[in-house]
């Protein structure tokens, strides 16, 4: 036996049941991998520049909970899981009904950010140059906010589709990596509501 042929003999051999993830999944997670060192960067940002403003308003003095909203877009992390488990099993009704759950869900979170930026600028004079806390402040719940308006602009492009029965069985692989980004959106608001609403105050 040469030795080219126990080199072959002892490689081992492939699972055949072993199956390459989907490019998609594996653009998802490497999307997900930089966009969480970005978000990273904000909140040590955050946390560093916390309680270091000359003059107010100071977070205690502005900054009320959100709890409600915050229920509603974690609420969208179950919802949009529930509609990619539908379309996996074939229910595309089903689907389409828990889809547009997580899209009014994710669009009363955007009102509840608006309202309050909107109690916050005009209220209490707090602007993004108004000191180190409404900079950073606004960098980090702005930067988040952006990613749930992308998040939102895709779910009701596949809602679009799915109106117009162009959604099947057959895409819910893609649906899939959809809701990985939905589910990171909603993971960040964690880490940016614990920064923000209870350790930055």
């Amino acid at each position: 036996m040469n030795a080219t042929a126990i080199v072959a003999a002892q490689m081992p051999v492939p699972d055949p049941n072993w199956v390459l993830p989907s490019r998609g999944r594996v653009a998802m997670f490497c999307l997900i991998a930089a966009e969480s060192a970005i978000f990273t960067i904000f909140v040590v940002a955050y946390l560093f520049y916390v309680g270091k403003n000359p003059v107010g308003p100071q977070p205690k003095d502005v900054l009320d909970a959100p709890i409600f909203y915050s229920i509603c877009l974690l609420s969208s992390s179950l919802t949009i899981h529930q509609a990619v488990k539908a379309l996996r099993t074939g229910r595309s009704r089903n689907f389409g009904a828990w889809w547009l759950a997580t899209i009014v869900l994710g669009a009363t979170f955007m009102f509840g950010t608006f309202t309050e930026w909107h109690r916050l600028i005009y209220r209490d004079g707090l602007t993004i140059s108004t000191n180190l806390f409404g900079t950073t402040y606004y960098s980090l719940v702005g930067l988040h906010g952006f990613h749930v308006v992308v998040g939102l602009l895709c779910l009701v492009t596949v809602m679009t589709f799915t109106l117009l029965g162009k959604v099947s069985q057959e895409h819910a692989d893609r649906v899939d990596v959809l809701s990985l980004y939905w589910h990171f959106v909603d993971t960040v608001w964690v880490a940016v509501f614990t920064v923000v609403y209870i350790l930055g105050r």
